[in-house]
């Protein structure tokens, strides 16, 4: 037998009025179509497993968003959308999602995948090039020695991080704060995203 969990319950109790009808119609829809599904919460929004990750939704300030784990394999590439997070695009009514007999489909083929244990080929990544570090960080890491010794010893991704963070600001004024803070980090030896990082 599947399981809701009250997270989700409070979740869509918590959501913008419109967005409170599409999140039931979806959990009935999944619910409905694969009784044995499992409800959890991860990453602050609502996902449901069933012999592994099957599809998820979330609601936005303005939109709601669902999407299969494994969409490439589950749906046509002309159905689905790229207009926001998930595969059907920006949800604002009920009048936005696919027809019942649709999802309902989908969500069973989706389960069915998960039963046959399907995975969704990897694509493979196109190494991107260096990002050239810009004037004012070299400045910046020639000032801290600390700073400059663990950025080189970053791995590419990590210094690109800081890099894009750095020069995609649009005003000078956040430019410089950014730069500072990013110096302040990198000298304790802490990646841009470390907030987010699990910690051991």
């Amino acid at each position: 037998m599947g399981q809701k969990d009250p997270r989700v319950d409070a979740y869509i109790a918590q959501s913008a009025d419109f967005a409170r009808p599409i999140l039931k119609q979806l959990r009935a829809i999944v619910h409905e179509a694969c009784p044995e599904c499992v409800e959890e919460m991860k990453w602050s929004f609502p996902h449901f497993t069933y012999k592994g990750m099957l599809a998820s939704m979330a609601s936005f300030t303005q939109h709601c968003a669902f999407g299969f784990w494994k969409a490439a394999l589950v749906m046509d590439e002309d159905a689905r959308r790229t207009d926001g997070m998930g595969h059907l695009g920006r949800l604002t009514s009920l009048a936005d999602l696919p027809p019942r007999t649709t999802l309902i489909a989908w969500t069973k083929k989706a389960a069915a995948l998960n039963d046959a244990g399907v995975k969704v080929p990897r694509q493979r990544k196109t190494p991107r090039k260096p990002l050239r570090t810009p004037a004012d960080l070299q400045a910046a890491l020639k000032k801290n020695t600390k700073a400059a010794v663990v950025f080189a010893a970053f791995s590419p991704s990590k210094r690109r991080d800081y890099i894009e963070w750095i020069t995609q600001a649009r005003e000078a004024r956040t430019r410089a704060t950014r730069l500072k803070t990013a110096v302040g980090w990198i000298a304790q030896g802490k990646s841009r995203n470390w907030k987010y990082e699990k910690r051991a």
